[in-house]
């Protein structure tokens, strides 16, 4: 192998490189949290909250009694609407 070949071979010049042709910018350090995020537990998280969970146990039981128009609806509206919206307000 000539002396020419090895040069260009994994001299790392040749624009391949990770990171080739940019500037590199100091990344901002992370801090760590101060205090825990805490849910505010008010009287509209507790009744959406209640309203959630008696949502989807009403929508087992009509699943459980073979009804697959509203007990899939009542799940679906528990689970993915009511219940976060209850942690989210």
């Amino acid at each position: 192998m000539s002396p020419s070949k090895a040069k260009g071979k994994g001299s790392g010049k040749s624009g391949s490189g990770k990171g080739a042709g940019k500037s590199a910018a100091p990344r901002p350090k992370k801090t760590p949290p101060t205090e825990a995020v805490r849910v505010r537990w008010e009287r509209k998280n507790v009744i959406l909250l209640g309203v959630g969970i008696g949502s989807v146990l009403l929508g087992y039981m009509l699943l459980s009694q073979g009804d697959i128009t509203a007990a899939p609806i009542l799940l679906v509206a528990g689970y993915c609407v009511l219940i976060p919206l209850a942690f989210i307000l």
